[in-house]
């Protein structure tokens, strides 16, 4: 095995979900393929990289609805690795990205926690 391929994000609505990650943090569209039952594969991940993407998966029933925002339990659960760490949060300030805190400088880099549009943590991470 060579790496992890793909990482599962359940969501609310694909076209909401599918805005958010490539308007607001800037990921490219990968795929987006109707699978003829109501449900489509829809793959984003950072752009300009070839690297893990996220599958964004409309959840199905009550039990996947009650995940999505929680799918961590509160844990900041993803992890946005950046080699520019002040425009890219200015960038995703100014295109409405919610930050829990002001960045901090600590001994393994540049970091500040936001959420996406469900309310799933990420750091967002400049490493040193």
């Amino acid at each position: 095995m060579s790496h992890i391929a793909l990482v599962t994000l359940v969501v609310r609505d694909y076209d909401e979900a599918l805005a958010f990650y490539t308007d607001a943090l800037g990921f490219e569209l990968v795929e987006d393929t109707d699978r003829g039952d109501g449900s489509r594969w829809v793959v984003v991940r950072p752009r300009g990289t070839a690297g893990t993407g996220l599958l964004l998966a409309r959840a199905k029933d009550g039990a996947q609805e009650a995940a999505v925002g929680a799918q961590t339990g509160g844990r900041v659960g993803f992890f946005l690795h950046t080699e520019d760490f002040a425009g890219d949060h200015e960038r995703m300030r100014a295109a409405g990205v919610r930050f829990l805190e002001e960045p901090r400088h600590e001994t393994y880099g540049s970091v500040a926690v936001f959420e996406d549009l469900y309310g799933n943590r990420w750091d967002l991470l400049q490493p040193v």
